[in-house]
């Protein structure tokens, strides 16, 4: 599987740590393969600050209010464009508010890391076509899949 992850820095308030970059394509990589995706495949993943996500969550769903991820689908039901120059499909946008990540893992009690990864699996989901705004059963296997992968990363939460 060949997977090309784009990623850009459009945040100014908080230097991202060491790794983070790597984390973010391995977290990318890592669903994938859970969901046995063989094709060649691009994201596009722009790490930004609270300000700029809410703008964009105000465009796009008239939510007033910063978040902190939002995912751009590019394919629906399995099927996605295919960029002619590299064959690869493209799966769509992540963007990841920093500010908000960092809020999270304070609050959540656990890295930067691992909140990172989270987000960028989630988001990973999302442009594979999950979805959780219903609640329920398919709320219950996006969770599930997403404490798969972040297990096979190394960062599942400790349960005692």
């Amino acid at each position: 599987m060949s997977v090309k992850v784009n990623i850009s820095d459009r945040q100014k308030k908080i230097k991202l740590p060491t790794g983070t970059r790597l984390l973010v394509r391995k977290a990318c990589i890592a669903t994938l393969a859970l969901e046995e995706f063989a094709d060649p495949a691009e994201v596009e993943v722009t790490f930004v600050d609270d300000e700029a996500i809410k703008k964009v969550n105000q465009e796009f769903r008239t939510i007033d209010d910063s978040t902190d991820v939002l995912s751009f689908p590019l394919g629906e039901n399995g099927v996605y464009d295919t960029n002619p120059e590299t064959g690869a499909k493209m799966l769509g946008d992540i963007m990841i508010s920093v500010e908000h990540a960092f809020a999270q893992a304070d609050l959540y009690g656990h890295g930067i890391e691992r909140e990172m990864a989270y987000l960028t699996v989630h988001s990973m989901l999302h442009l594979l076509g999950y979805d959780h705004v219903n609640g329920g059963l398919e709320q219950a296997l996006m969770r599930e899949k997403e404490e798969m992968v972040l297990d096979k990363l190394g960062l599942a939460i400790n349960k005692v």
